[in-house]
């Protein structure tokens, strides 16, 4: 028979073998849940966030906390709802703030640069949103375009003292032969969209209501799917993210899907790595 010291000594390992296994599947949790890896999990889903007015920034970073879940965000320096811009120094707090969440972050050129056509010397048209030439058709070169996306990776480093990573979103999504293969020569994968990820938030909630958009995702959304919002847009007048966005998520988690950022993504996970190792070395 064992001693009462012997007996409780045991115990006491036991708990502590046992409080060993739980830190190390609450470790492990939260990293599975935030890749897609858990293995409950029945797909994944890719939220994206393109910048905008910001009006719904606040809102959409804190409903992205509530369910532990890391987005993929894409950034321009456009106007806000607050007078400024969403890559001045007032907005360096908001940034380091998801970045300390783990989201991650891509270029979607630093003035909401849209393409209009490629031209037979291997230039491109484009025409600004924003900047010194606003609304002005431009001639690049395809090193003129990688300086573009460059220049939100510099900010970006400015504004948090992290790096971005390489990843492009072109302003609505157009694309161009010629203005691929410059995102591409600078270094950057391309991401768009799945046509069932396209939230709608930019389409008049007049003749788009909310509650449509939302069943309409719930209803198409599979496994792989990159979803793409804002993080506000001027023109709607019944904001998208406070109506659909936690009902989305909610209803996404009842069906069994995990939630990622593009750093996890099949299409782009390799180029990401390797690019990262390349820099690190």
């Amino acid at each position: 028979m064992r001693s009462l010291s012997q007996a409780g000594s045991s115990r006491l390992g036991r708990i502590a073998a046992m409080s060993a296994i739980a830190a190390v599947a609450a470790a492990i949790w939260p990293a599975q849940a935030a890749t897609g890896e858990n293995p409950s999990c029945k797909g994944t889903i890719y939220l994206s966030f393109d910048t905008g007015s910001q009006s719904q920034a606040e809102f959409i970073a804190r409903t992205l906390n509530k369910h532990h879940i890391k987005a993929t965000f894409f950034l321009a320096n456009e106007k806000t709802v607050n007078g400024d811009y969403t890559l001045d120094p007032a907005w360096a707090p908001y940034w380091k703030a998801r970045v300390a969440e783990g989201h991650a972050f891509g270029t979607h050129t630093f003035d909401h640069v849209y393409v209009q056509r490629d031209l037979p010397d291997g230039r491109i048209e484009v025409k600004p949103q924003f900047g010194a030439h606003a609304g002005q058709k431009q001639v690049w070169s395809p090193a003129q375009y990688c300086g573009e996306l460059q220049r939100v990776a510099e900010r970006f480093k400015e504004l948090t003292g992290a790096s971005l990573d390489h990843l492009w979103r072109a302003p609505g999504g157009k694309l161009t032969p010629q203005l691929l293969a410059a995102g591409r020569a600078c270094g950057y994968s391309h991401v768009a969209w799945a046509e069932a990820g396209f939230s709608g938030d930019e389409l008049p909630s007049e003749k788009w209501p909310n509650a449509m958009l939302l069943q309409q995702s719930l209803r198409k959304l599979k496994d792989g799917d990159i979803v793409m919002a804002h993080l506000g847009i001027w023109s709607r007048k019944d904001p998208w993210a406070p109506a659909v966005l936690e009902p989305l998520i909610s209803g996404l988690e009842q069906k069994g899907f995990c939630f990622a950022t593009l750093r996890e993504h099949p299409a782009y996970k390799a180029a990401l790595e390797k690019h990262q190792t390349a820099v690190i070395k």
